[in-house]
């Protein structure tokens, strides 16, 4: 195990979220938060999320995302960017052949990104950690 990680346990059953089933008391492995979340480490980061422009997504105000750097950003992916100096995260779309950041909110504007202006994606979000 690495300096730094803490493996937790992790039972083989799968839990119920409808109606309750009999608990398994089997262990199938240890579960290390870190390998599980970060495919790959060099070009991961994590960020917080503030505010609710993807709360259609189930990203919500406070949610800490995990980013990598290393995957190509593709149609449909969120994504962390820079928009004319201020960064933010959103889903990346191709309409009419142009790029836009779409929210999964009704309350917010999705963002056109228009020819000479100033966007540099930062990664891709491959996850996400919510505390309680």
């Amino acid at each position: 195990m690495n300096e730094g990680s803490l493996a937790i346990p992790l039972y083989a059953s799968h839990i119920s979220a409808g109606f309750p089933s009999p608990a398994d008391d089997y262990i199938e492995a240890e579960l290390d938060l870190n390998r599980f979340m970060v495919r790959n480490p060099p070009d991961t980061f994590m960020v917080r999320a503030k505010g609710d422009a993807l709360s259609g997504a189930g990203i919500l105000d406070g949610d800490v995302l995990v980013v990598d750097r290393s995957i190509g950003p593709r149609h449909g992916m969120i994504v962390v960017v820079i928009v004319n100096g201020e960064m933010c995260v959103r889903r990346l779309n191709r309409k009419y052949g142009n790029w836009v950041l779409d929210t999964e909110n009704r309350d917010f504007q999705p963002l056109r990104i228009r020819p000479g202006q100033d966007l540099e994606i930062w990664g891709v979000v491959t996850g996400m950690v919510r505390k309680y």
